[in-house]
């Protein structure tokens, strides 16, 4: 590709960078396996977030990554990002143009290029097996050539505080001979996740003052203090951060991109995205997600669900009088928003919010506040919980106005058997009655649950027939500690939370008993009961 075909303009907000490396770094996390569709996808999510760089791995050294950049010509459109290729400087005696792996950054086709390069002494001498003056111009040697070639270049100091700790004038003076040869942006990298914020904060600044360079922070979270880290070195002048989306990364990860920029840009006052992008926070990351296979961090800083989720009742009663006693932002700002969830910890106030938050305004209704509250406490002292299920806890605010049931179970049964072959059957039978009918159903499963759930949903449906569509989406089976030893282990008490869909939304109910397939059954009943309830609400 040649230099007058590459786009020539600078990201907006080139005075402070926002670089992603969730498809490079953040591909280095066990268990995620992207596809090239998949990075393609998860570009898209990134750009439109309104990052200002999109790191797309090595090409050359990874044939996925490579033929990412292929396709990312003609396929990625970009409005907010630079797509970049990451790879390393020459190799130790080999010419500069000789190089294939710098040749195959130059063929990426990516108007920016961020090198790896070695900052410490013990690893130059140790690892790459060369000398502190042959490293030096290898860093040089590559950075002149693909400035030269019309690329944008970007040094990531690998190992740069480790190193700063074995010769604390090494890595500056890389840095130095970086920025000479024509590099933007030194990146100090905490490679090893090994930093705390005040060691990031002194080192960030001597070297800023004895550089001169513009600087970058790239951080690993093995102390859990990325995200920390990251924002100290801002305050100490670093103005290009590298993250990862949901923190994925290496080991524990990386510099957490939402938190960060929710954190730069609300308290800070640096307006790292474009105006309204940071209330798409919440959407972006859980798409990313899903991409990536990994169920959505529930406690994730601002993107998280339970990140402005309140249960103590004392906060619930200080929310209704100012939302922002008990939430350090509006929530809205990163595209979340307030529950309250209904516990043994409610009091009053938090079932009056929640119910509101759920379409019921009770507040003027004392008793039917006081039963509410009094059936919570006793279902949760023998193990319920409505944390994890607003449906269930719907249902009992419904039945104060509801006259009549939707329909009535008679009974169920579930039949287990292990013929000579060691094949399992599994049948159930439910016999309801609605309408004036009564409908027996049989059905056979995988498991007793299974049977179950397809006996329930064919006696209900054939009565109530919008009920169609619903579909069983998650089961989870927990044994909950008792204090009786009569009582634990297999004869424990099990709770049993099951999510349930018609296709446009989703709800959770649950249930709780001794036995494993009571508490899944009545779990099963409240899905179909909210169900059937909401279709003719």
């Amino acid at each position: 590709m040649s230099t007058s075909s590459l786009p020539q303009r600078l990201p907006e907000r080139d005075a402070f960078h926002v670089y992603d490396t969730t498809l490079r770094d953040g591909a280095q996390r066990e268990g995620i396996s992207y596809s090239v569709v998949d990075k393609l996808a998860v570009a898209r999510l990134l750009d439109d977030y309104g990052v200002g760089f999109i790191e797309g791995g090595w090409p050359g050294a990874l044939p996925k990554d490579t033929e990412f950049f292929a396709r990312a010509q003609n396929e990625l459109s970009l409005t907010h990002a630079q797509l970049v290729a990451f790879g390393a400087t020459r190799k130790a005696g080999v010419a500069v143009t000789e190089d294939q792996q710098v040749r195959a950054l130059l063929d990426s086709g990516a108007p920016v290029i961020t090198l790896v390069a070695k900052s410490d002494v013990w690893h130059v001498e140790q690892a790459l097996k060369t000398s502190l003056e042959e490293n030096e111009s290898m860093i040089r040697d590559t950075v002149a050539f693909l400035v030269g070639e019309g690329r944008r270049v970007f040094v990531d100091m690998e190992h740069f505080f480790d190193g700063y700790k074995h010769d604390p004038d090494y890595g500056v003076r890389l840095l130095v001979a970086a920025a000479e040869s024509g590099a933007d942006v030194g990146v100090l990298c905490d490679t090893n996740g090994g930093m705390l914020p005040l060691g990031i904060a002194e080192i960030v600044a001597d070297v800023a003052s004895r550089s001169g360079v513009r600087l970058g922070i790239h951080c690993q979270d093995d102390t859990a203090s990325a995200v920390a880290n990251t924002v100290t070195a801002v305050a100490a002048g670093v103005t290009h951060v590298q993250c990862t989306a949901n923190g994925y990364g290496e080991r524990t990860g990386n510099a957490d991109l939402f938190p960060v920029v929710a954190n730069l840009q609300l308290k800070m006052g640096i307006e790292c995205l474009p105006e309204g992008k940071l209330a798409e926070t919440r959407r972006i990351s859980h798409a990313i997600a899903e991409i990536a296979n990994i169920a959505p961090d529930t406690h994730q800083a601002y993107a998280g669900v339970s990140s402005f989720a309140h249960k103590a009742g004392l906060h619930a009663s200080a929310l209704k009088v100012n939302p922002e006693l008990y939430n350090h932002i509006d929530p809205a700002l990163v595209g979340g928003d307030q529950r309250v969830l209904v516990t043994e910890m409610a009091g009053r106030a938090s079932v009056e919010m929640k119910s509101k938050e759920l379409g019921y305004d009770i507040a003027g209704d004392a008793e039917r506040v006081t039963h509410i509250v009094e059936t919570v406490k006793d279902l949760e002292s023998k193990g319920w919980t409505f944390e994890a299920a607003d449906a269930s806890f719907e249902l009992i605010l419904m039945s104060a106005d509801e006259s009549e049931s939707r329909f009535e179970v008679e009974s169920w049964r579930t039949i287990v058997e292990q013929d000579a072959s060691g094949d399992v059957r599994t049948e159930a039978t439910v016999k309801v009655r609605a309408n004036g009918e009564r409908m027996i159903s049989t059905a056979e499963g995988n498991g007793p649950v299974n049977a179950l759930d397809k006996a329930l949903r064919s006696a209900v449906t054939s009565l109530h027939p919008e009920l169609e569509p619903l579909e069983l989406i998650d089961y989870k089976v927990r044994i909950l500690e008792k204090s009786d030893p009569d009582t634990s282990g297999t004869a424990s008490v099990t709770r049993v939370l099951v999510s349930t869909s018609d296709g446009k939304r989703e709800w959770t109910t649950l249930g709780v008993h001794e036995n494993v397939i009571a508490a899944s059954w009545r779990a099963l009943e409240d899905a179909l009961t909210y169900g059937l309830m909401r279709s003719q609400a």
